[in-house]
Parts: structure tokens; C-alpha cells; sequence
């Protein structure tokens, strides 16, 4: 996040903070501290201030070593500062145009750290970052980051309000046929059904009188919606079909319609068929059988599991899915909980929900080795169609995947030729396919009257800002977006 030696061509975004600190330590610091903590990290650079074109000057530091000391004292203070995620190396002074500047490297901080507050006020004196600074974090913003601390999920949560006969025994049922489908024979089989439950943990005792009782994860797979909402009062679900621009929807359903049981596991079905109904299976034969299974099938399903299995159902909004001519867009509440980088890298399995992710396991559905999303990136290679969108929204908290089914440009020699306009007419240059598909990415992650500051394309093309800058200007070059004022407010969007 910070060389000394590009000095000269960083620019202030979402992950790097400029403080002049003439007086001693800005106030300010530690609200900055707090955000970059609750996100995805960043450096905060003290003796250094912004010109108006966007470019660093450094101010200096009139004493360092005091100063360094003075931040130490206070990070370590808890009346101040929650927690201290530093080690000494992440402190460090450089210099830089004969003047002294100090660099501070916050990390991100684990969930069972979070939220990381100051003041000795959760609710008050946690922040976040996004593209404007930092920002006070809702009250609703602070309980998910809550809720995420322990490793026993909150969907463990034994609910004493209710009884095992508020289940769907239907629903039950069902579930119980696809398990032994999956697995003949299984241990479990003759055992009746709120054994059964117990077993995969739909029930489970509570201390308080002894009975047993639904747990979180077993009224949201086998209740009822009216039910649901008892304990989860934002619980939606909404799946749409959007195929025809001139009908607003082709198709939709919802879990608050009461023509179904609106649990999840009713709706994971009902979506899955719908989203699989227009995919094209090649003619294979296996044994005799023909088989009708794609990986293009297995990557939807792991895709919809991951939606549901990591959503937060306590947050707002609810999980949307919808079908679109030329994409799937998965939404749900809160955040990714490894972070998008480690998601996106795979091999660490950390489900928001992990009874549910046990209950569908059982069922040949979801992946438990972390490696779900970066197979559904490779499927899509495979294919030939655009590269899997994924975007993280605070306030209030919501992960977005868009898989787009449009194939990427064919390029026959490794390079493509685009039209670049330069002075009064357009000059043909060659571009290679890697830089086709950065453009294609932000071209897709840009809608359509929003503005953008180009730091929001690093976190998606994990390219440095300089990287970014030249791309933009490209595009711009080739009409594809324009840009909207000058120097730091400099915004991009679609010109279309």
C-alpha cells in the first residue's frame, strides 16, 4: 500500500490517508484507524498534505520521535483505542524531500477483533471507509460486525419461543428424500423425524427446560414464513425474471406470498430450477444414462448456496436473486466475511451460517473446502463468457455477484484492434486481451447515471491506482465513459 520510491505517483483513495500532523497527532487519526481497521486495511501517511491537483507535498514532521512515541501511548491506551493491531514494524519514518514523514500500516482486523471503536464507544466511535473518508458506522452496522465475532453462528442459536411442531413436517419430508437419494442407506435413515433433525441440527436442547426446540438454522430451512419473521423480522426472499425489457417482470416469486412455505429450502429449489431452465446441455451418455449435468450447472448451484448460506439474516434488504437476458445477479445482506481477496483466492471456508452449510452439504449442495467461488471463475473461463462480478456495499452491508452470460470479444491473434480517438479522429490501436477484459470489467461494473472515483476500480481490477488511471483515460478516449470535474473530485461515468 505504500513504496517510498512512488512517492511522487500516489494519489489519496480508500486506502491511503494524508495528515499533515503539524501540532502532534490529528484527532482525526484515529477515526481513520477505526475505518481502515473495519475494511479492507490501508496506510496512513503523517507530514504530507494534498495539492489541488491531487499530487503529495510533504509538510514534515517537527518531532518524530515524539510523535511516535505519542502514537504508541495512545494506541495502547483501551479508553482510546479498542484494540492495538500494530507491531513495530507497521510504524515506520522515511524521508522524503529533505523532510521527515512517518507511515502507518493498519491492517485488516480479524471478525473476532471487530468492531475495532475508539472512545470507548462501540456505537459511537466505530467507522468505516468508503470512497468519500471515513464515516460513523450504524447502530445496525456495529450488531452485524457483532454477530460475526463468534466462531458458534448465529443460525446455532437455540430460539426457546418456539416448539419443533412450528417446523414444515413437508418440508421435512422432502428434505429427508433428497438426503437419502444422496446417501443410500445412511445411519439416519430409520430414525424418525425429530431424531433426524436433531442429527443434522434443526433442533436441538436448551438449557432452560430441558426441550428441545428449533434452532435458528432449523426454522430457516423447515418454517413457515410467518414464523420465520418471529425471529428474523427483515427475512425476504424475491427471486425475479427480467427477459422481456418491455413486461417488468416475466416471472417472480417471494417468500412473504403465502402460496408457499417461503423457508429456504423450498426456495433454493424453486430458484435453481428457473435459473437452470434456459442453460444448454450438450448430449452426453454415461452408462447408458444420458447426463444433463454441466459444470455450468454445479457452478449456479454453488453460487445460489453461497448466497444462502452466507447471508446475514438479520440484516436488511433481504436476498434477491434475480435472471436477466444476459445475467444472474445474486444479491444478499452482509459483507464477505474472509474478505473479497481471500474469497476470490479460496482454500479458507468461513460460512456466516454454518448449520446451514452443514444441512445442505448433506444434501450434495454448497462446498465446505473454501474452493466454491474460484471454481465458478474457472468455469466461467472456461466458457468463454465474462469474468464473475462480485461487489461489497456498506450501510447497510450487502455482497452482490453478477455472472454475466455474454461471451468476451474473440480475439484471434492475442490482440485486438480498438478505435482511440486522438485530437479529430479516431487512431486504430492494438490492445492486448488482458486489458480488454480490465476494460470489459469496469464497463460492467458501471451503472448507468452513477458516478465513480477511479480508486473504486482497484479493489475490482486489484491493479494500482497508476494502472487505473491509464485505463480510465482509455476508456474516455474511446467514448465508452466520460469524466466530471477535475483533479480530487474527479468523477467517471457511463456515456451512455
Amino acid at each position: 500500500m505504500f513504496d517510498i520510491t512512488k512517492f511522487d505517483e500516489y494519489r489519496e483513495d480508500n486506502r491511503r490517508e494524508l495528515k499533515k500532523a503539524k501540532g502532534g497527532l490529528p484527532s482525526s487519526l484515529w477515526d481513520t484507524y477505526s475505518s481502515f481497521a473495519n475494511c479492507y486495511g490501508g496506510v496512513i501517511i503523517l507530514g504530507v498534505k494534498e495539492n489541488k491537483d491531487g499530487s503529495w507535498q510533504t509538510t514534515g514532521l517537527e518531532n518524530p520521535a515524539k510523535l511516535r512515541k505519542e502514537f504508541w501511548d495512545t494506541i495502547n491506551n483501551k479508553n482510546k483505542v479498542s484494540v492495538n493491531l500494530l507491531t513495530d514494524d507497521d510504524v515506520e519514518t522515511h524521508e522524503e524531500q529533505s523532510e521527515v514523514i512517518m507511515t502507518i500500516r493498519v491492517p485488516k482486523a480479524r471478525r473476532d477483533f471487530k468492531p475495532v471503536y475508539i472512545n470507548n464507544d462501540i456505537f459511537n466511535g466505530t467507522f468505516r471507509r468508503n470512497w468519500e473518508g471515513d464515516y460513523h458506522c450504524t447502530r445496525n452496522e456495529v450488531l452485524a460486525m457483532l454477530r460475526d465475532q463468534p466462531e458458534i453462528t448465529s443460525d446455532m442459536k437455540i430460539l426457546e419461543d418456539m416448539a419443533t411442531e412450528d417446523l414444515d413436517f413437508e418440508t421435512v419430508r422432502g428434505y429427508r428424500n433428497r438426503h437419502m437419494a444422496f446417501k443410500p442407506g445412511h445411519i439416519w435413515e430409520k430414525l424418525d423425524d425429530i431424531k433426524y433433525l436433531e442429527k443434522v441440527g434443526a433442533v436441538a436442547v436448551a438449557k432452560s427446560d430441558g426441550k428441545l426446540h428449533p434452532t435458528a438454522a432449523g426454522i430457516l430451512m423447515f418454517g413457515e414464513e410467518y414464523l420465520i419473521v418471529r425471529e428474523f423480522p427483515e427475512y425476504f426472499l424475491d427471486y425475479r425474471e427480467m427477459l422481456d425489457p418491455s413486461i417488468r417482470w416475466t416471472d417472480r416469486f417471494q417468500s412473504s406470498s403465502g402460496d408457499w412455505a417461503g423457508n429456504l429450502f423450498e426456495f433454493y429449489f424453486r430458484a435453481y430450477n428457473k435459473l437452470a431452465k434456459d442453460l444448454k446441455v450438450p448430449f452426453k451418455m454415461e452408462g447408458g444414462n444420458r447426463i444433463d449435468d454441466t459444470p455450468v450447472h454445479k457452478a449456479i448451484r454453488e453460487a445460489l448456496a453461497n448466497c444462502l448460506i452466507n447471508a446475514d439474516y438479520y440484516g436488511r434488504q433481504g436476498i434477491v436473486i434475480k435472471k436477466e437476458q444476459d445475467c444472474i445477479i445474486m444479491e444478499n445482506p452482509g459483507d464477505v466475511r474472509t474478505g473479497k481477496k481471500q474469497m476470490l483466492r479460496g482454500g479458507v471456508s468461513d460460512p456466516r451460517n454454518k448449520a446451514l452449510m452443514k444441512m445442505f452439504n448433506m444434501i450434495n449442495v454448497g462446498e465446505r473446502a473454501g474452493s466454491g467461488v474460484p471454481d465458478i471463475y474457472a468455469v466461467w473461463e472456461r466458457e468463454g463468457w465474462q469474468a464473475p462480478v462480485i461487489e461489497e456495499k456498506y450501510n447497510p452491508d450487502r455482497t452482490i455477484l453478477t455472472l454475466s452470460l455474454l461471451k468476451k470479444e474473440t480475439i484471434k491473434s492475442g490482440d485486438k484492434k480498438v478505435a482511440i480517438k486522438s485530437g479529430d479522429k479516431k487512431v486504430a490501436i492494438k490492445v492486448s486481451e488482458k486489458t480488454q477484459q480490465q476494460y470489459d470489467k469496469i464497463i460492467k461494473f458501471m451503472e448507468s447515471g452513477r458516478e465513480y472515483k477511479a480508486s473504486d476500480f482497484e479493489i475490482l481490477l486489484d491493479v494500482k491506482s497508476s494502472r487505473v488511471r491509464k485505463l480510465l483515460g482509455e476508456l474516455i478516449a474511446m467514448e465508452k465513459i466520460k469524466k466530471i470535474g477535475s483533479n480530487r473530485g474527479r468523477r467517471y461515468k457511463l456515456n451512455r
